[in-house]
């Protein structure tokens, strides 16, 4: 479970939490049917298999030490780390041996997959986990392997060996509104599987984690505690979102909870199952929301996209012909609403990946192919055979203009490295300790050079100032 503060909702807390899922099957008993009573017992029944409950084990450090689990190691490893300064195997003593102190977490799951044992959690459920167990809904345990997992959507991917699995249906997401009726299933406070029915509260939420890629379903079927990872449901039994947090100001449910939408879902699994990671791609602009001002003042005629205010050097939006000023609005055959929905659609296709892309230049419609970059994918311009990268501890970088060497910071993300240091969007990067560069090329080859501590001069409002950044 996480608990953040959100400022602007009168510091309340943001729970990370659980829940599970399942399949369909109708929608009345045939005794309610004959009594005329509605019921969601059939669709329950299908679905339930599919969720399971996980139980974790992470090792606790003590002080300055890491403690090493002594009751499975063998004399002679004990014996070699107890010499070691910095480990320790002797844990609080119990009658079985030597035992590091360990926290144990409970959370939900979904099986995504039943023919290969697939299981969709969230991120900070099995985080740092040193052992999973899965209890399937029949009672069932097996141990679960870890496949990859991402902080950023708050979804990982467990697989385990068990036969006879039920897997959960996906909804459409796009068949989803405000005002549809949902069942969230899952695990709350570890007292076994629960169901709870609420609606659609809202769409599209994002906000509770700017630096996450966020699309959140909301709703007010109640989630609690140990519900994170869980399934939220349509009430034919298809999986729409997988519940995530809550928002509550004292640790119970205030009817306010959020999903994670089965379409983004679907995409991360894609990137865990194939990397264990998400390889995001990356444009490679600057972008804010296009709103109705802009369309007067540019004389473009979109009711909605992504306005282009930088363009990064060497970038796949650079390379596909994309300009400053540009208004970005589909995607392949997506509509892009705004900047944060242009961010998830790039964020989750593959690096390499081609895709059409339509925006407005001087109020005309034009149509353009882009093949997605990542970071080792973007090539300094004119340079096709080293890869320069554009990014930098959390700073967005390009080569300075024709008449200043060194490179711009166009952007830096709150609490990165580069913002703790001190960096921030406009600086000009001129000095890598005490070297001078010219361009973005020389730059990722001088920090390459760098050891444990890199002092980059950088020159902001005619001011020369020396910032150090770690290894």
């Amino acid at each position: 479970m996480k608990i953040l503060t959100i400022s602007h909702l009168r510091k309340v807390f943001l729970i990370i939490l659980i829940a599970g899922l399942t399949t369909y099957s109708q929608a009345i008993t045939p005794q309610a049917q004959a009594q005329g009573i509605p019921t969601l017992a059939p669709m329950l029944e299908g679905v339930t298999p599919a969720v399971v409950s996980i139980q974790v084990s992470k090792f606790i450090p003590t002080g300055n030490r890491f403690i090493i689990e002594g009751e499975d190691l063998p004399d002679e490893v004990r014996r070699y780390f107890d010499n070691l300064p910095e480990f320790s195997s002797r844990g609080p003593q119990t009658p079985r041996g030597p035992r590091a102190p360990r926290a144990t977490g409970a959370g939900s799951g979904v099986i995504f997959n039943a023919g290969e044992g697939l299981i969709v959690t969230n991120h900070h459920v099995v985080d740092g986990a040193n052992s999973i167990t899965v209890q399937l809904n029949d009672g069932r345990t097996e141990e679960a392997e870890l496949l990859g997992s991402d902080a950023e959507t708050d979804i990982a991917l467990l697989q385990i060996s068990g036969n006879q699995l039920s897997e959960i249906r996906l909804a459409d997401i796009d068949s989803v509104a405000v005002g549809d009726y949902v069942v969230a299933i899952g695990n709350p406070f570890a007292i076994g599987q629960t169901v709870t029915s609420g609606i659609v509260s809202a769409l599209g939420r994002a906000g509770l984690n700017r630096e996450n890629y966020e699309d959140f379903i909301q709703t007010d079927a109640a989630i609690n505690l140990g519900n994170s990872g869980g399934a939220l449901v349509d009430l034919e039994g298809n999986l729409i979102g997988i519940n995530t947090a809550i928002i509550s100001g004292n640790g119970g449910s205030n009817g306010i909870g959020f999903a994670v939408p089965v379409d983004m879902v679907e995409a991360v699994v894609g990137h865990l199952q194939r990397d264990g990671e998400v390889r995001r791609g990356i444009l490679g602009v600057s972008i804010v929301d296009f709103t109705t001002e802009m369309s007067e003042a540019l004389d473009i005629d979109a009711e909605s996209g992504a306005l282009v205010t930088s363009v990064v050097a060497g970038s796949a939006a650079e390379q596909a012909g994309i300009e400053v000023s540009d208004v970005i609005v589909e995607i392949g055959d997506e509509l892009v609403g705004g900047s944060r929905e242009l961010r998830n659609m790039i964020g989750l296709k593959l690096q390499g990946e081609k895709v059409e892309l339509a925006l407005y230049r001087n109020g005309d419609r034009r149509e353009m192919d882009v093949t997605i970059g990542g970071r080792e994918r973007q090539l300094e311009a004119g340079d096709s055979r080293r890869p320069a990268s554009n990014e930098f501890r959390g700073a967005q970088i390009q080569t300075a203009d024709q008449n200043t060497p060194g490179v711009l910071v166009v952007g830096v993300e709150s609490r990165s490295t580069a913002w703790t240091v001190g960096l921030r969007a406009g600086d000009v990067i001129v000095e890598v300790n005490r070297q001078g560069i010219e361009d973005l090329a020389a730059f990722n080859d001088a920090i390459n050079e760098t050891g444990r501590l890199a002092a980059i001069t950088v020159v902001r409002e005619g001011r020369h100032m020396l910032l150090f950044f770690p290894e």
